[in-house]
């Protein structure tokens, strides 16, 4: 299973003084974790250290990037289009992230809750059970 987990997971994994890298590896089994540039950027915006930034974005270096084609953005046009007309307003940094996963087959690993609502997307909030990354 391929799964792409959203900014909010290395932001809260790392707030709470643990490193995301180590815990995707720890619960990886036969998961393959992958980013994207829109989530790098998320999370290393944040990061006051530059050290820490500079860690981060070597360790997110080897990870598989799905690249933002314009096939997904079009793809993120259209969900923004018909979610808004059902008086879903998502952030346009979720609906990449979710055109991302989508047009890659990959899951999200989130706690955010707005992923819950794009059609057809498979959103995981834990990855075994009792297994949290906090």
């Amino acid at each position: 299973m391929v799964v792409l987990p959203d900014s909010n997971v290395f932001i809260r994994a790392a707030r709470a003084g643990h490193d995301p890298f180590n815990e995707l590896e720890r619960l990886r089994g036969e998961r393959e974790f992958v980013t994207c540039g829109l989530v790098i950027m998320e999370v290393c915006r944040g990061l006051r250290d530059p050290r820490l930034r500079q860690r981060f974005q070597q360790r997110f270096s080897v990870m598989i990037c799905l690249h933002t084609s314009i096939t997904i953005w079009e793809r993120a046009t259209q969900l923004a289009w018909s979610l808004d007309r059902q008086g879903i307003v998502l952030p346009a940094t979720d609906l990449v992230i979710a055109a991302t996963a989508l047009q890659a087959g990959a899951a999200v690993l989130t706690h955010d809750a707005h992923f819950h609502q794009i059609p057809g997307l498979k959103v995981i909030e834990e990855l075994a059970q009792g297994t949290s990354l906090e």
